[in-house]
């Protein structure tokens, strides 16, 4: 995947170019973790390389886990600063709350 092209950040409501740069660089970040542990799982001799194994996966989850709220409260935030009514900020924010029910 070297080879790919990066991402076009594309300016819209809801996320900042900065908060879409942070959760990108987060992502290649985890990218970069799982091809390690690929590497290790491939190369596991010994019952004790599942340790390490395991734990960098479990680094991996944590960090991942961390993206999502991260991108949930950056959305809060977003979507509060450019609310233009009180409806609409409510609307939004009943909207984050649905995605937190289905996906946390």
């Amino acid at each position: 995947m070297a080879d790919t092209p990066p991402l076009k950040i594309v300016s819209g409501n809801a996320l900042s170019d900065a908060q879409k740069k942070d959760l990108m660089h987060r992502l290649a970040r985890i990218e970069g973790q799982l091809r390690g542990v690929q590497k290790l799982i491939a190369k596991a001799d010994t019952a004790e390389d599942c340790e390490g194994i395991a734990q960098q996966m479990s680094a991996a989850r944590k960090a991942l886990d961390r993206s999502f709220v991260t991108l949930l409260t950056d959305s809060v935030v977003t979507q509060a600063e450019k609310a233009k009514t009180t409806a609409e900020a409510i609307e939004g924010s009943k909207r984050l709350a649905a995605l937190l029910e289905k996906f946390a």
